[in-house]
């Protein structure tokens, strides 16, 4: 099995990584635990004090949440 398709993200996570897809989106009201998260999976990292998706997120997030693929089948 692919290993991106190993992570269970929590729905915040799944969120964040949306709003991490365009650059200065995320608000002051951002989950500071979903975004240490996703960095601890090298999904998400800080560059000059920002918050960036790393290109290992942007597979993750394009490919989805299992758990969505069930509900759309």
């Amino acid at each position: 099995m692919n290993a991106e398709l190993d992570y269970d993200l929590t729905g915040d996570q799944w969120e964040m990584l949306r709003e991490l897809r365009a650059p200065g989106s995320i608000t002051r009201s951002r989950n500071r635990a979903a975004l240490e998260g996703l960095i601890a999976l090298q999904l998400a990292e800080i560059v000059e004090g920002l918050p960036q998706i790393t290109p290992r997120g942007r597979s993750v997030l394009l490919r989805g949440s299992p758990r969505l693929w069930d509900v759309a089948a």
